[in-house]
C-alpha cells in the first residue's frame, strides 16, 4: 500500500474519531452546548440562527464521522475512497460554519485550531 493511502486512511480514522465524538457530545449534551453558544454568540446572532447552526453543525459531524468511518471499512474491502471522500466533505462544511462563528465572535485561537483541522481535511482530499 501506497504510503499516500496510508495517510489518507490515517486521516479519515481521525475524522471519524473528531466528529461522532464532537456530534456525539452535541446529542448527548444539548443544553450546555446550547448555553455556550448562547453566550459566545448571543450578541452577534439570534437565538434561532444559533439552533439553526447547532442542529446543521450535529448532524454534519455526525454523517461525516459515519462516511469517515465507512470510508475506512469500504477502502479494505474495494478500494475505492468514495464513502472517506464524502465524509471530508461534509465535515469541511462543519468546519466552516463553525469557523464562521468563532471569527464573528472574534475567538481567533479557536478560528486557528478549525484552519488546522480545514487544512487536514484539504490534505485528505488531495491524497484521496
Amino acid at each position: 500500500m501506497a504510503s499516500s493511502k496510508i495517510a489518507f486512511l490515517l486521516i479519515l480514522c481521525f475524522f471519524t474519531i473528531v466528529f461522532i465524538q464532537s456530534g456525539l457530545d452535541k446529542v448527548f449534551d444539548k443544553k450546555n452546548n446550547l448555553s455556550y453558544l448562547y453566550s459566545l454568540l448571543g450578541s452577534f446572532f439570534s437565538a434561532g440562527l444559533i439552533r439553526l447552526a447547532f442542529y446543521s453543525v450535529t448532524i454534519l459531524e455526525l454523517f461525516s464521522g459515519l462516511f469517515c468511518a465507512l470510508g475506512l471499512i469500504h477502502y479494505f474491502f474495494s478500494s475505492s475512497s468514495l464513502y472517506g471522500v464524502v465524509g471530508i466533505i461534509i465535515g469541511s462544511f462543519a468546519l466552516l460554519i463553525l469557523l464562521v462563528g468563532q471569527r464573528v465572535s472574534k475567538n481567533y485561537e479557536g478560528a486557528k485550531t478549525l484552519t488546522v483541522y480545514f487544512i487536514l481535511a484539504m490534505l485528505g482530499l488531495l491524497l484521496s
